[in-house]
């Protein structure tokens, strides 16, 4: 009797602390801010979403090109992680360039000091890597 009331007792446990460990773990994502961006030139654009972590960033979103007639016209999209005195400490790029066509991209950008990046600046760039406009972006 002993035996199955410890494994109940047991089972409880663990099936009662792995419950009540969910919602502090999704409350803990949350805490994180998330700002927004959208970088139009033209008729093509990158938009998506800055989640701002204590020594990185990540960025998500989609970017556009209308054109395919030269690299010039295809679109990629790079941020850079900046101090709060505008130093830069990392800088990440988009791992898909789209030339007559829109992709869904995700990268992460390095901001190795305590409390991480006070500024991301966000670039539309041509196939190149060069860039077309950017934006900053606070926390």
């Amino acid at each position: 009797m002993r035996t199955h009331l410890a494994a109940a007792l047991g089972a409880a446990v663990l099936v009662g602390g792995t419950l009540l460990g969910t919602p502090a773990a999704d409350a803990h994502a949350a805490d994180y801010p998330i700002s927004e961006f959208d970088i139009t030139v033209g008729n093509t654009y990158t938009k998506g979403l800055i989640t701002w972590y204590d020594r990185q960033v990540v960025v998500i979103g989609e970017h556009k090109s209308v054109s395919a007639a030269s690299v010039e016209s295809c679109r990629a999209t790079r941020a850079y992680t900046l101090d709060t005195h505008d130093g830069q400490l990392g800088d990440g790029l988009s791992d898909n360039i789209v030339c007559a066509a829109s992709a869904s991209f995700h990268f992460d950008v390095p901001a190795n000091v305590p409390g991480g990046a006070a500024v991301v600046r966000v670039c539309l760039t041509d196939g190149f890597h060069k860039p077309l406009l950017c934006k900053r972006y606070g926390r």
